[in-house]
């Protein structure tokens, strides 16, 4: 059905969500200012926050929410009417607007019960299943937890120094950046308003002001925020149909986060703290859905070693949105630990059927799992573009098919006979000792 009459509408509807969803930002409607983290310190860690529902009634979204609200289901109808309802791609963009609806009801709901309601039909639940697995997000992050906080990662956690400062980390980036992208693809520019150290948005990679880099911090950047979301965002651009690939909503932010982690991954990018932090952020919302309070979750993190400026990160991505005196939190950072396992599953999965070809469908845009063979078809009738900035992993598939081959096959080994068998080699060896060092928050 790709004749030209369908790709007009498909393009007339795709040009009319991106245009709906533009004011809807679901980060700046829920962020703190950062007095709040001064005045939670200066209490001696003891009081809550002030981000009660009358602070966030004082931050009022920028754009109609009843108008946007009536728009997008007014563009549900025509998607149903214009390319029927089993349309492949017109089920797509009807998932893409009642997504955007319920953020709509989220941005509604701050600050109270209902905020929590939202962000779990959103993006999910700390005790939700994986994807094909009986084994729960929380059990997963728990998991790996332990695994980040083993002394051997411990002994890796080797300082970085953190020698370069905002406007470095600026020209630095951009240098690094300027070998993938094309010259004026994206920018990367100083932000005062931003409470993590770095975020992107479009084609723009804004970092904190007040914020100071190590190398690696930075080698992060690059492929997280620059050749992931960075990069994602420019396929979509590209596609000449199909533009709402250009966009994302909350369905595709756990493939997204996933295949971000996974890059910095397979460029031996990450690093231990790091990798722990993610994980913790499963454990922190599992504990703000089970009731427990800001203070109590900066607390569960600080009395185990972690920094106190780290203990309230981890609670503020967690409460920022919802109750700080519990009931109600933001679930969004489910999405890290979830795409990662989901995404590694479907490459695994992909390798063993014998269809990595459809892999690079992942770059075209902002995507889901469940997109991606849909895409490929429409990629072979032309409808779709070929994304133009594609990390070398998978321009040649071969390394990483081998590499996932070999995963499939190591995921069947007993590891905890392994790690006996090996034990009495190890447990002579002399401890070394544990190297302090502070990581950046990204978004």
């Amino acid at each position: 059905m790709a004749h030209s009459d369908y790709r007009q509408r498909l393009l007339k509807l795709s040009n009319r969500l991106i245009e709906i969803q533009r004011p809807i930002q679901i980060l700046d409607s829920i962020k703190w200012p950062l007095a709040f983290r001064e005045q939670f310190f200066a209490k001696k860690a003891g009081v809550l926050p002030a981000a009660d529902r009358v602070f966030y009634q004082q931050q009022r979204p920028g754009f109609d929410l009843d108008g946007a609200a009536r728009s997008l289901e007014a563009l549900r109808r025509d998607i149903i009417r214009e390319l029927g309802q089993n349309d492949a791609l017109g089920l797509i963009l009807q998932d893409t607007a009642v997504q955007y609806r319920r953020v709509i009801d989220l941005l509604r709901s701050r600050g109270t019960a209902d905020f929590l309601l939202h962000s779990q039909a959103l993006y999910g639940s700390a005790r939700d299943h994986l994807r094909g697995d009986n084994k729960s997000l929380l059990e997963l992050g728990e998991r790996l937890g332990a695994i980040f906080s083993l002394p051997g990662a411990k002994h890796l956690n080797q300082i970085h120094p953190k020698i370069f400062t905002a406007e470095q980390a600026v020209a630095r980036l951009m240098e690094r950046l300027g070998r993938y992208f094309d010259p004026a693809a994206l920018s990367v520019i100083l932000d005062d308003g931003i409470v993590s150290d770095a975020s992107a948005g479009g084609d723009k990679i804004k970092i904190n002001n007040k914020a100071v880099f190590s190398e690696l911090d930075l080698q992060v950047l690059e492929v997280h925020e620059g050749w992931v979301h960075v990069g994602t965002t420019l396929n979509g651009r590209e596609q000449p149909w199909l533009t709402w690939l250009s966009v994302g909503s909350p369905r595709i932010t756990a493939t997204q986060e996933g295949l971000a982690v996974l890059i910095e991954t397979l460029t031996f990018s990450s690093f231990p703290n790091r990798a722990r932090r993610i994980s913790d952020r499963v454990t922190a919302i599992d504990l703000a859905e089970q009731g427990a309070d800001f203070i109590d979750v900066y607390r569960h993190f600080s009395e185990r070693g972690i920094s106190p400026h780290d203990s309230y990160t981890i609670a503020q991505r967690v409460f920022r949105g919802g109750m700080v005196e519990g009931g109600a939190c933001f679930t969004k950072d489910l999405s890290y630990v979830r795409g990662f396992i989901e995404l590694v599953n479907f490459i695994r999965g992909v390798t063993m059927e014998g269809v990595p070809e459809i892999l690079p469908m992942l770059f075209v845009g902002k995507v889901t799992l469940d997109d991606v063979p849909i895409l490929y078809e429409h990629f072979l009738d032309g409808l779709v573009t070929a994304p133009r900035y594609l990390p070398p992993m998978f321009k040649d598939l071969n390394g990483l098919y081998v590499w996932f081959g070999f995963s499939s096959g190591i995921a069947q080994i007993d590891i905890a006979n392994v790690q006996s068998h090996y034990r009495g080699l190890f447990h002579r060896l002399a401890s070394a000792p544990d190297l302090p060092g502070e990581d950046c928050e990204f978004e």
